[in-house]
C-alpha cells in the first residue's frame, strides 16, 4: 500500500489526458425546441409590440411585410 499515494498523480494524469483527446459530443435541439435561427431578435419584437399598441388605438390590428430585409408594419382593419 505504500505505492498507493505515489499512483494517484500518475493515474490523475493518465484520466484527464483521455478525457482531453476524447472527441467532443454534438448535442442537437429536439425538433419541438425553438433554436436560434427560428428567434425573433428583440428590436423586432419590439417593434411588433409597437406597431399593435398604435394600430390597437386606432381600432384595428398590426400587419407585417417583408421589404429588401426589413420588417414593415403598417395597420390593417
Amino acid at each position: 500500500m505504500k505505492s498507493l499515494p505515489s499512483l494517484c498523480p500518475v493515474a490523475l494524469a493518465v484520466v484527464l489526458a483521455a478525457c482531453a483527446g476524447s472527441p467532443q459530443l454534438a448535442y442537437e435541439s429536439a425538433p419541438d425546441q425553438v433554436n436560434e435561427s427560428n428567434t425573433v431578435d428583440s428590436g423586432e419584437a419590439r417593434a411588433l409590440e409597437q406597431a399593435e399598441a398604435d394600430c390597437a388605438r386606432q381600432g384595428k390590428h398590426a400587419e407585417s411585410q417583408r421589404v429588401e430585409g426589413e420588417t414593415i408594419y403598417h395597420c390593417a382593419d
